[in-house]
């Protein structure tokens, strides 16, 4: 049943009413897919404004690039600015709109977090074949993810750690993330696990069994044959970074030495 809101592009789409009814149930609580969190429309003006965006917003990494919003962190902190607008609305009120559970009337998923909204924005555009290696997202932010998904599809490996400490090579699940998904992790699956992206041009065995996600994807049908050929997707990574710097505050001090 569709979330009762006044954000008439909601006319599209079907949101859960709580995060319990997406719910991974093959991972460790707490994880959370939605299928379908922006429309197609939404979509293409995001990406647009993406790729418009001023040639010094994007940083050059060695085969993919990426963008930081408002700004890079500082020794783990954030200059205070909002979000631009098209990435705050309609994604942050959309996230806000959804309770956690059927039982609770109001409290969303960044109810605890230090802002009670996420206040930046990691943009990354991963070409075929390229990924990211296994890590964690570190202790500058509260420990809630929400990633929305553009332009193609690819599946999200969740690594454990071995006894000793080392990387268990083989990924303990995998998540298929598909165009105009949201994906939340949060709580032990941000704190006690790694994640990564394979540098493959191919996801291959994907089904039923190999996907945790796969109850709620959109189009299970169309990796029926097991492989995803991938092309170029656009993450939007929306976190909470837990301390905030005045750039007010921080002009005064330099006026004072």
């Amino acid at each position: 049943m569709a979330n009762d809101s006044t954000d008439k592009s909601l006319d599209s789409l079907v949101l859960p009413e709580s995060l319990d009814q997406v719910r991974i149930t093959s991972l460790p609580p707490t994880a959370y897919y939605i299928s379908d969190f922006i429309t197609e429309e939404e979509e293409k003006f995001i990406l647009e404004k993406i790729e418009s965006a001023p040639k010094p917003r994007w940083k050059q990494l060695t085969h993919r690039r990426l963008q930081t919003w408002p700004s890079d962190l500082v020794n783990n902190k954030l200059i205070d600015a909002p979000l631009v607008t098209w990435l705050s609305e309609p994604i942050v009120s959309r996230l806000k709109s959804i309770r956690l559970s059927k039982d609770t009337e109001s409290t969303d998923i960044f109810a605890d977090s230090p802002h009670q909204k996420p206040n930046h924005v990691l943009i990354n555009e991963y070409p075929p074949g390229i990924g990211i290696m296994p890590h964690k997202d570190g202790a500058a932010y509260h420990p809630v993810v929400c990633t929305v998904s553009l332009g193609a599809s690819l599946c999200l490996n969740i690594y454990r750690t071995k006894d000793d400490g080392t990387l268990d090579p083989e990924p303990a699940w995998r998540i298929l993330q598909e165009p105009r998904s949201l994906l939340i992790t949060t709580a032990t699956l941000y704190t006690d696990f790694l994640h990564g992206i394979a540098d493959i041009t191919e996801d291959v065995e994907l089904s039923e069994q190999t996907i945790a996600n796969w109850h709620l994807l959109r189009s299970p049908h169309e990796f029926e044959e097991g492989r995803n050929i991938r092309k170029t997707r656009t993450s939007l990574t929306y976190r909470d970074v837990m301390k905030v710097s005045k750039l007010g505050g921080k002009l005064g001090l330099f006026q004072k030495k």
